[in-house]
């Protein structure tokens, strides 16, 4: 079994907590790269993880605050899993992960950290992207920022990938 420790995270987990729905928020904001928001779809848009395990770790957050994807319309559900499948594209074109983490934790017994508003995570892996430095340091070395993660993935989201033709 694979470990992933992600010791940085811990001041999130132990940080204080923003008052109402963190997704909510960011929406009713309107200023996406301060919110980290890359695209903005009809019911659905994609952000960068601002608490990542990984350099581009994205998540995928209907606009409808709903606490499991059982609660989302067959519409959003279409769009949801389309913009997944899309982030992982735009994430392979950009930085060119061997591999994804792709999942929900759905209710607080599963490990949502945000349990009331449902989301999907797409977490870009690399071979051996676990080193001392996490473990033995409890630091986490990503080699860009969220600020340049943003820039570069939001140019491949503002891409129209379906006018590609074979």
């Amino acid at each position: 079994m694979e470990t992933l420790w992600a010791p940085w995270r811990l001041a999130y987990i132990k940080g204080p907590k923003a008052v109402g729905c963190i997704f909510c928020s960011a929406i009713a904001a309107k200023d996406d790269p301060e919110n980290l928001i890359i695209w903005r779809g009809e019911t659905c848009f994609v952000m960068l993880n601002r608490y990542p395990y990984n350099n581009g770790h994205l998540m995928v957050v209907p606009y409808a605050h709903r606490a499991g994807v059982d609660e989302l319309s067959e519409e959003v559900v279409g769009e949801f899993m389309a913009l997944t499948q899309r982030a992982i594209g735009v994430l392979r074109d950009a930085i060119a992960p061997t591999g994804f983490n792709i999942g929900i934790n759905q209710g607080v017994s599963a490990g949502a950290g945000v349990a009331d508003h449902v989301h999907l995570h797409v977490v870009p892996r690399w071979v051996g992207d676990t080193n001392f430095m996490p473990v033995l340091g409890a630091t986490r070395v990503l080699p860009d920022s969220l600020a340049g993660s943003y820039r570069l993935l939001a140019r491949g989201f503002a891409y129209d990938r379906s006018v590609v033709t074979e």
